[in-house]
């Protein structure tokens, strides 16, 4: 099977909005707004709200295949070019009986989201197209005064663009964690703190690697477990694993249940290696990462790079899946080998 490679953006292009998962935007019409002005202004495109984006916590709940309809629907139409996820919750894995993986197939376009949207991030996977990890309309498109100039760059670079990338940069200037209250309006008028900038870790390191990437937000992970879209050992060999950590921030321990889990399934032997994206509370996972890698299954020749400019804290970088990317510890750069849309 060969992979799919949707089509880049350019000006007016119609970006479909879908809520896979949750209602935030029925909750927090000032965000979204504040949002739509954003991504309107900033990227020069049009919106299209599917039917059910929009409606009501209970109808959403209770109404799955509603929300599987309109993502097969954005698939479908032809005058829609890309489809944003509005949020991320914790049941988009309710959607996947209602899925047409040939639909998907023959229309590829651009899907993005974060989060629980890791699940439809898979469902392309299963579909043979690429699909690409944050931002969500909500949330990093719908920042307090402007988005940050890191994740604008990049989403111009990694949609609008076919060019290749060469290097994926480190954020060298401000980065944040804060949560403001987003029932209250006013908030959206007020800057978030601002953290000093921390820098990449490159904790397990031997040479240069090159390969492509699979992700996924591991809090997702166990949604997934033995369902038809998760993949096998095999399809894990020479990948690149990228994860992150939810505002949930779970514990060291839950994490290296999970790593153990991916063991069993023989998926860490078959890894190229691991980059970890910054944990919204600060938390410093590494020494669970080096527990599990090393002191238990021996694998000291796997790279590790943690604390990256991507998870539940801003700005962050695009990432598609499949995508090539070379890693050049020596010299603690990311390159990126390929363009990621057509």
């Amino acid at each position: 099977m060969i992979l799919k490679i949707p089509k880049k953006l350019q000006r007016w292009s119609k970006i479909a909005i879908v809520s896979s998962s949750w209602w935030w935007i029925w909750a927090y019409p000032s965000r979204y707004n504040n949002w739509i002005k954003q991504l309107k202004e900033q990227f020069w495109v049009e919106i299209i709200e599917m039917e059910n984006a929009k409606k009501d916590p209970e109808f959403v709940y209770n109404n799955p295949k509603k929300r599987a309809e309109d993502l097969m629907n954005a698939f479908l139409d032809p005058n829609i070019d890309a489809i944003f996820s509005s949020i991320w919750w914790d049941d988009s894995i309710r959607i996947l009986p209602y899925i047409d993986f040939d639909v998907i197939k023959n229309n590829p376009k651009i899907y993005m989201g974060y989060s629980d949207s890791t699940i439809t991030n898979f469902i392309c996977y299963k579909a043979w197209i690429r699909s690409y990890y944050w931002p969500s309309i909500m949330a990093w498109f719908g920042e307090n005064w402007w988005m940050f100039e890191y994740m604008i760059e990049s989403v111009e670079k990694t949609l609008f663009s076919n060019e290749i990338i060469w290097e994926i940069k480190p954020n060298t200037s401000w980065w944040t964690n804060e949560f403001l209250d987003w029932w209250n309006p006013e908030n959206l008028n007020i800057k978030r703190k601002l953290n000093p900038n921390t820098w990449w870790r490159f904790i397990q390191w031997s040479w240069i690697v090159e390969w492509e990437l699979l992700w996924w937000c591991v809090d997702v992970f166990y949604f997934m477990w033995w369902t038809e879209i998760w993949p096998d050992k095999d399809e894990w060999k020479w990948k690149i694993l990228f994860i992150e950590t939810s505002e949930e921030n779970i514990s060291e321990d839950n994490l290296e249940r999970i790593l153990r889990t991916m063991w069993i399934q023989w998926i860490l032997e078959n890894l190229n290696w691991i980059i970890v994206g910054r944990a919204q509370n600060e938390k410093n996972y590494d020494n669970s990462l080096l527990k599990i890698i090393n002191w238990e299954f021996w694998l000291y020749n796997l790279p590790i790079i943690t604390n990256m400019d991507f998870g539940h804290t801003d700005p962050v970088f695009v990432l598609p899946i499949w995508a090539k990317m070379t890693l050049d510890f020596d010299n603690k750069k990311v390159f990126i080998n390929e363009s990621w849309v057509l």
